[in-house]
């Protein structure tokens, strides 16, 4: 049996991920790290209220077994660059130096399509700074996933990214070969791709969307 620990668990993946986990018998401890005080009548769930500014305070609870990392946010909730780089470049990288100091065997984070950290554009720039940290660590199990426009309910209303999912629905017969990755994606599948990575021997590091879509196939 294993401990899972989960960051991000409120969002759109992070949420589907907590019900997947607390459903599979692999784990029989999840960890959930928030901000804010929450209450979740389920055995399985310890809830540890964390301070994102210190981590280093934290480093006996970032043990267990596989770090599942969803922590992300727009420039719309983040409008300080000092902010919203901390948030989707310092936190994940720290995150992982302590799990990967505390022997935590799978790391698995959600990346973005077309991550690059050479590119002029912080978002995806900075998904591409943490995947070549990720990889320095090398991790016994590394997962980084890229999924394209998901699909799925948001507890925020995001209407750009609302007109690139239909957008990009409409289009999606025609994106083919290389194009198949910019297809959006039901988050619950990318939840699920996330779980089996990090129980199953794949050989692979790296995942683009339609490669998580390929993944799930057959799965309930």
């Amino acid at each position: 049996m294993k401990t899972a620990l989960v960051f991000g668990s409120s969002g759109l993946i992070g949420r589907h991920l907590l019900d997947q986990l607390i459903k599979n018998d692999n784990y029989n401890k999840i960890k959930l790290f928030v901000r804010s005080e929450i209450i979740i009548n389920e055995p399985k769930i310890e809830i540890i209220k964390t301070s994102f500014n210190d981590l280093d305070n934290h480093k006996e609870d970032i043990s267990g077994d596989d770090c599942f990392f969803c922590i992300g946010t727009t420039k719309q909730n983040s409008p300080d660059k000092n902010e919203y780089q901390k948030v989707e470049l310092e936190i994940p990288k720290k995150i992982a130096e302590i799990a990967k100091a505390n022997l935590v065997n799978s790391f698995i984070f959600i990346s973005s399509i077309y991550a690059n950290p050479k590119s002029s554009g912080d978002y995806v720039k900075f998904k591409g700074l943490v995947e070549e940290e990720l990889k320095k660590l090398k991790f016994s199990n590394l997962g980084i996933v890229r999924p394209s426009f998901l699909m799925g309910d948001r507890k925020e209303n995001r209407v750009g990214e609302k007109i690139g999912v239909l957008t990009f629905r409409l289009l999606s017969p025609l994106l083919l070969g290389p194009l198949k990755k910019m297809r959006p994606i039901n988050s619950e599948k990318v939840a699920k791709a996330m779980i089996k990575i990090a129980n199953e021997n794949l050989e692979k590091t790296v995942f683009e969307s339609d490669e998580i879509v390929e993944l799930t196939s057959g799965y309930i």
